[in-house]
């Protein structure tokens, strides 16, 4: 999902809802403040939909289920974030102030564009840790194979993987599944001069 744009005026929980119902445009909040959401390119999307697709197939018959980019996830009463993707494993739960925004993920994904990687990479990934049932974070980038998976061993430490080759699949230890790059990728035209 593209970086998001600030906006200086301050609102209330109720105000906030409120924008996004009237405008029909996400905003990421903080603690007042509101962040429009950038669209993404046709990539972008065919990416997301396709890791929908595949965390939809995985988790058939299971109690877990996946979220595409409509999804508010609450990191706590006072900051919503979007994600492009997420998984839910039991019943949506919510903060009272916004029964809205889902506040239990397990997995979240973010596709990488050129200009939202470093947010995504960075303060991002740093502000989803703060959920509590937060544990498998995907980075898929856009312009060439690539993804990258940090899966949390304990509160001090993340394991990091990347997969790089279509062929491979993608192990997710969160939700004890695998998921295809080449159905990941698939309808994805890659520029050649990035590949080598």
């Amino acid at each position: 999902m593209g970086l998001p744009a600030h906006n200086h005026q301050f609102y209330t929980i109720r105000e906030y809802l409120e924008l996004e119902r009237q405008t029909g445009i996400k905003y990421e909040y903080e603690d007042g403040e509101v962040f429009a959401m950038a669209g993404g390119t046709a990539v972008h999307s065919l990416i997301g939909n396709n890791v929908g697709g595949e965390l939809r197939r995985v988790l058939k018959n299971r109690s877990c289920n996946a979220y595409n980019s409509d999804l508010k996830i609450a990191i706590n009463e006072e900051k919503y974030r979007y994600a492009d993707a997420s998984v839910i494993c039991g019943p949506v739960e919510y903060y009272d102030e916004n029964p809205e925004a889902a506040k239990n993920p397990v997995l979240i994904v973010e596709v990488l564009s050129e200009s939202s990687e470093p947010y995504d990479r960075g303060e991002k990934f740093k502000t989803y840790r703060q959920i509590p049932s937060f544990r498998e974070y995907i980075l898929i980038e856009q312009r060439y194979p690539l993804v990258e998976v940090f899966f949390k061993v304990d509160e001090k430490t993340w394991q990091y993987r990347a997969y790089e080759q279509l062929d491979q699949n993608i192990q997710l230890s969160s939700i004890e599944a695998e998921i295809s790059m080449e159905e990941i990728y698939s309808g994805v035209t890659f520029n050649e001069e990035l590949l080598n």
